[in-house]
């Protein structure tokens, strides 16, 4: 005959259960939203000078819109001159004329000039912050795999042998912006149409930052500011690259 108290601590676990109520059954979902929690946080860290996902949709400054301008130079058409004092990228066309992209450049102590070649080109490119990256912010991830919150954004073009690259970011708010770690940065959308017009060995010319380009015969700056003044209230946003799915903390190394 089976002996019911070998089975008491069974029965107490079942009645235990059924003795939860729907209030109480609430309090075991707490162990999920704080794994939840945790992933969120993960996400939450940025570097100081590379960030996450935009929260809102954010309306570049006219003069920083991607536009065609009139512009002197010496360098052969397809080459591209970034103009670090003015954050300004062009993409030289020829005839005196130019693509001219907003960008965000390096901060103080981290801006550079001089000429490198596009060495790769990248669509929604993994993240590896370079060691020094990591000495000065040790809470880093060691990689993030490409997607919408990879501060590299869309697309981007690696320079020469070095850490630097011109790429995209979520963050449009900070193109016209001294942020970065010596990279190039533009928005997402620019970034994308830049890396459709040049290929792999492309020319790249950083000038220092007391330089100053001389571009639509000096009209530039007002005729965004008239452009600025007549925008309408409603006008509508940039459109906004839809990138693979959202990482996981699981994804970081």
């Amino acid at each position: 005959m089976t002996n019911p108290v070998r089975h008491l601590p069974l029965l107490a676990l079942i009645a235990g259960f059924a003795a939860i109520t729907p209030a109480n059954a609430q309090n075991f979902s707490l162990l999920p939203d704080l794994f939840q929690q945790q992933e969120q946080q993960t996400l939450s860290y940025a570097p100081e000078d590379e960030v996450v996902q935009e929260e809102q949709v954010y309306e570049v400054p006219p003069h920083l819109k991607r536009r065609i301008v009139n512009y002197q130079t010496n360098e052969a058409p397809g080459t591209i001159v970034v103009d670090t004092a003015n954050t300004y990228l062009y993409l030289v066309l020829g005839g005196g004329r130019a693509m001219r992209y907003g960008i965000g450049v390096g901060r103080d102590g981290f801006s550079w000039s001089g000429m490198q070649k596009i060495a790769d080109k990248k669509e929604w490119p993994d993240w590896r912050p370079p060691a020094e990256m990591i000495a000065r912010q040790p809470y880093l991830p060691r990689f993030v795999a490409g997607g919408t919150h990879n501060p590299l954004g869309a697309r981007a073009l690696y320079l020469g042998n070095t850490q630097y690259r011109i790429h995209g970011t979520n963050q449009p708010r900070t193109i016209g912006q001294r942020v970065s770690s010596g990279c190039i940065r533009m928005t997402n959308e620019d970034v994308a149409d830049l890396y459709e017009r040049v290929q792999v060995g492309t020319k790249v010319v950083v000038l220092a930052g007391a330089n100053r380009a001389e571009a639509d015969n000096g009209n530039t700056r007002r005729a965004d500011a008239i452009a600025a003044a007549n925008l309408p209230a409603n006008a509508r946003p940039a459109a906004q690259l839809q990138g693979p799915s959202v990482i996981r903390a699981s994804d970081l190394n």
